[in-house]
């Protein structure tokens, strides 16, 4: 039968329940410690200490404000002070160490001379032997000896925590094996589960960091950085964020298995659900949307270097590099593609293998396969699939073009079509005029005239014969040209409201002429005169002309010289006729020339012409 008592000694204020004496011989010393009078004990327990229980406070000799309630409570401490214990075994051994509380069985069970420690629940900071931590829960704390200024809060929380110093686990097993890693913040259950001697990491959530054996981790959100072993410096917020990450460093994860799959990549950014899910080992990728860069069935494996912003832009990479996606499913199809650029709700969006593309617009380069295409604006280059080297800006730019290369489209709506290669479009006919800089007053050497067709599209005429066919002459072709009637006019008002007079041709009277001297519209309409075949035609006339001249002047001069040569022999008649002295032969220089010219006109009357000394037949003499 167990008596107690219960006495106050007013000097020292000090108030003890009886408790029993134990004994290992004999019951009749157990009896003679139970007989001792109560006041005779309460000497023994130093000042303002409560003790209940059976060898509570048993060796207490100069410590004070101490509680001790539960068999064996505080029952080696001495000079220790300012203590609580409340339950069997708790504070045991504290011998001279000063304000710990130790809240149930064998909480604090070997601490000696560590001070300032809270301890709740069954076995919490058992073999602590250092101060300032604080457990709260089963077995919290229960193997820490050295460890100071740490917090354990819930069942098994840092429960094998020996030396670490700075920690804060709240939650079951929450940092469970850790002995010597320092400065951690685990929040979950099973949160650092694995971490032993890592330090600076923060994990809340169930299960995160799970694995851990890096320093410098973050990780918010159940199963965040699950698997992450030796990666330092990550940051995981979100459910199962960088879940299998095990050695990447530098990484960052916001948003529901954001990186979930990344294990050895390095420098990554993902913030969204999803974002980056499948990377695994991909490099200096940056997601930010759901599903940016998400991997898709293919896996980001190796993709680096790439930036994805929007809702599943760049959703299917696999190991394109340097591609930059801006929009919603922007590059969602991009498995292999490298550097391009996708700017916009679904730009670029079915590219797969292409490289080096520019899509800044809705819809720019939609169905892209291609290389070094350049779009800008809505649906710009939207149809193309495999053409290459393209450029389209504008509105619906380029829209029809299907595999061309080498195209050029400037303006609203110039769509093109889908055969086009190697053509440059720019403005469409809603356009009335145009000005260009650096054309007007610039004189251009060895330089040829530029022609439009009916469809718009600019050139020069091609002269060489390696460009012809069919070739003969004008002939009389040209002839037509000869009924073409100039006019002088002035343009209308709306054409040229300065009225400047204008000398030309009307170019229906010319296609009345020759039709194909009339250039025509896109709808049939005569618009203007083929100016160029005119003056070829005008060439041909005039070099017709010429040659008449040229053999008129060649008759011309013939008949000259016949007239020279005639002068000529005229002058050597004269000559001799003046050596002669007979009187009835001499002859006046008109009668002389009638004579002659009559001996020219009248053959067979006598000779035809003066001998070589120019005298004449005597048929003639008077």
């Amino acid at each position: 039968m167990r008596t107690s008592s219960f006495s106050y000694n007013s000097s020292s204020r000090n108030s003890s329940a009886a408790r029993p004496c134990y004994s290992f011989s004999s019951l009749v010393i157990a009896l003679v410690c139970l007989a001792l009078p109560a006041v005779a004990k309460a000497a023994d327990i130093g000042k303002q200490n409560t003790a209940d229980g059976a060898a509570a406070l048993d060796s207490t000799t100069t410590g004070h404000d101490n509680t001790g309630i539960g068999y064996a409570a505080l029952t080696d401490d001495g000079i220790g002070s300012f203590n609580t214990a409340v339950g069997a075994y708790s504070l045991l051994t504290n011998e001279g160490a000063d304000y710990n509380t130790a809240l149930g069985w064998g909480t604090l069970y070997n601490n000696i001379s560590g001070g300032g420690n809270t301890a709740i629940g069954y076995r919490a900071l058992n073999n602590n032997n250092s101060g300032y931590n604080t457990a709260v829960g089963y077995n919290a704390l229960f193997a820490n000896t050295d460890g100071t200024l740490n917090t354990a809060t819930g069942t098994a929380a840092m429960t094998n925590n020996t030396s670490g110093f700075n920690n804060t686990a709240t939650g079951a097993n929450a940092f469970y094996y850790n002995q010597t890693g320092s400065n951690n913040v685990a929040v979950g259950e099973e949160a650092l589960f694995r971490n032993v001697s890592a330090n600076f990491n923060t994990a809340i959530g169930t299960t995160a960091l799970h694995e851990n054996t890096g320093d410098f981790n973050t990780a918010t959100g159940g199963r965040a950085l699950y698997t992450n072993t030796t990666g330092n410096n990550n940051t995981a917020t979100g459910y199962s964020a960088l879940r299998y990450n095990t050695t990447g460093t530098s990484l960052a994860a916001f948003g529901s298995s954001a990186l979930s799959h990344n294990t050895t990549g390095v420098s990554n950014a993902a913030v969204g659900y999803g974002a980056l899910n499948n990377n695994t080992n991909g490099v200096q990728n940056t997601a930010a949307g759901a599903e940016a860069m998400y991997g898709g069935a293919y896996n980001n494996g190796t993709g680096s270097y790439n930036t994805a912003t929007g809702f599943q832009s760049l959703y299917t990479l696999t190991s394109g590099g340097g591609n930059v996606a801006d929009g919603w499913q922007a590059l969602y199809s991009n498995r292999a593609g490298g550097y391009n650029t996708g700017v916009g709700v679904s730009a670029l969006r079915q590219n797969a293998t292409g490289n080096q593309n520019t899509a800044t617009g809705v819809n720019a380069l939609y169905h892209n396969n291609g290389q070094n295409n350049t779009a800008i604006g809505f649906k710009a280059l939207e149809q193309n699939t495999t053409g290459g080297n393209n450029v389209a800006v504008g509105y619906q730019a380029g829209l029809n073009l299907g595999g061309g290369s080498n195209n050029i489209y400037i303006g609203a709506s110039v769509v093109g079509n889908s055969a086009d290669a190697n053509i440059t479009r720019i403005g469409t006919t809603t356009q009335t005029k145009t000005f260009i800089g650096g054309i007007s007053g610039k004189t251009v050497s060895n330089s040829t005239a530029v022609y439009i067709n009916a469809s718009g599209q600019l050139g020069t005429v091609q002269s060489s014969a390696r460009y012809k066919d069919d070739i003969k002459p004008m002939d009389k072709t040209s002839e037509a040209i000869l009924a073409l009637k100039p006019v002088s006019f002035r343009y209308k008002e709306e054409l040229d409201p300065d009225h400047v007079p204008q000398f030309g041709l009307i170019a229906e009277e010319v296609e009345k002429v020759n039709p194909d001297l009339v250039v025509r519209d896109e709808e049939g309409k005569v618009m203007t005169v083929r100016y160029e075949a005119v003056n070829a035609m005008l060439v041909n006339e005039f070099l017709k002309e010429h040659h008449k001249v040229e053999q008129q002047a060649a008759a011309i001069a013939q008949l000259q010289k016949q007239v020279e040569a005639l002068s000529a022999g005229l002058q050597k008649v004269n000559a001799k006729v003046e050596m002669t002295s007979k009187p009835e032969l001499q002859l006046t220089a008109n009668e002389r020339t009638r004579t002659f010219v009559a001996t020219r006109l009248a053959p067979g009357r006598g000779y035809r012409e003066a001998n070589k000394d120019g005298a004449f037949s005597p048929l003639f003499a008077r």
